[in-house]
């Protein structure tokens, strides 16, 4: 009595087409996006140029780290220090997450941290950091109100 074993590995034919359609599906809206049909992802910066959007305040900040972990932000203009968001504080993690991740960026490029980043509240609302030194810049309404607040915090008046 002969037996036959078969190893061959077959895969659903819906999961195949699955993953042709979504993949054709990229490929079209790549193309729309290239030829013009469809627009671009919103470029905040762009955004607010084309609607004439300006400053509202803009204060320009130092971020240092402490030896206990804290790091402790200047304003460049007063020199005077505007807060210092202590580690393990909740509330302070945002804040610090944020700058280390654009303290990584600095590293990476040879840039360091005595470049002052630049804090907008733009008339329209938006807050926005920026650091000129990397080109980087991040809207901090993106992360829900909370986290905004975080940062508005360091404007005068708390940047209501």
């Amino acid at each position: 009595m002969s037996m036959a074993h078969d190893h061959e590995q077959t895969s659903p034919r819906h999961a195949l087409a699955s993953a042709a359609i979504l993949v054709v599906t990229a490929l079209a809206l790549t193309a729309l996006v290239k030829v013009g049909v469809l627009s671009r992802e919103a470029v905040p910066d762009v955004a607010r140029a084309e609607a004439h959007v300006t400053p509202a305040v803009v204060r320009n900040l130092t971020f240092a780290d402490r030896g206990d972990g804290a790091v402790v932000v200047r304003d460049i203009a007063t020199g005077e220090t505007v807060r210092v968001f202590i580690d393990g504080v909740p509330g302070n993690g945002f804040v610090r997450g944020v700058m280390r991740g654009m303290a990584r960026e600095r590293r990476t490029r040879g840039v360091g941290m005595e470049a002052p980043f630049n804090l907008t509240l733009w008339k329209n609302g938006t807050l926005s950091l920026t650091d000129k030194a990397t080109g980087r810049a991040i809207e901090l309404g993106s992360f829900g109100p909370d986290n905004r607040k975080a940062f508005a915090v360091l404007l005068p008046g708390g940047g209501a």
